[in-house]
């Protein structure tokens, strides 16, 4: 099956099941893969994994926790990550180059080429979720990538304003 070159992202935030799905559903995305690093919500119980797992296959979808993708990540000593003032989105800037995010990636990249996927997290605006990092690597592997907020806003995801791509590599190094 040829690869997919476009994942959705979505912040589950505080809608209802059947407001999430019905967003889903308006744009045509069928499987939710999860990023969150602990999938678990005690406010919005509907979210947590093995709850929305049961109801979003009881619907027809796919569903898939990435834990390696997760976010509340701490930098590295001497990160080179600099550019992000955002302490977790620095932490967050130095998983990306670990092992255990490439794995993630790939497990990302293999479920995305089944069926219309979207990376969800808890957070609704992408720019302030560790999703807008994992669609930087993204969009730098030629990958489209679409930022659903509700039923009437979809963004395509330019690159994070700490992001420079130099010789083929994403690089998020302070130049003050």
């Amino acid at each position: 099956m040829p690869r997919s070159k476009t994942i959705w992202t979505i912040g589950h935030s505080t809608r209802t099941l059947d407001e999430f799905v019905a967003v889903l559903e308006q744009y045509g995305v069928r499987a939710i893969a999860d990023v969150r690093r602990h999938p678990g919500s005690r406010r919005l119980p509907q979210f947590g994994q093995a709850a929305l797992q049961e109801s979003l296959e009881s619907r027809g979808f796919g569903y898939l926790w990435i834990a390696e993708l997760g976010g509340r990540r701490r930098p590295v000593k001497d990160s080179p990550n600099a550019a992000w003032r955002n302490v977790s989105f620095q932490g967050y800037a130095d998983h990306l180059e670990s092992h255990t995010f490439k794995q993630g990636l790939k497990a990302l990249l293999e479920f995305a080429d089944t069926q219309r996927t979207a990376m969800m997290c808890a957070e609704l605006l992408w720019w302030r979720c560790h999703r807008a990092l994992v669609s930087d690597v993204l969009k730098l592997h030629g990958m489209e990538v679409l930022h659903i907020q509700d039923d009437k806003h979809l963004t395509e995801h330019p690159y994070t304003s700490p992001a420079k791509v130099e010789d083929g590599r994403l690089r998020y190094v302070a130049t003050d």
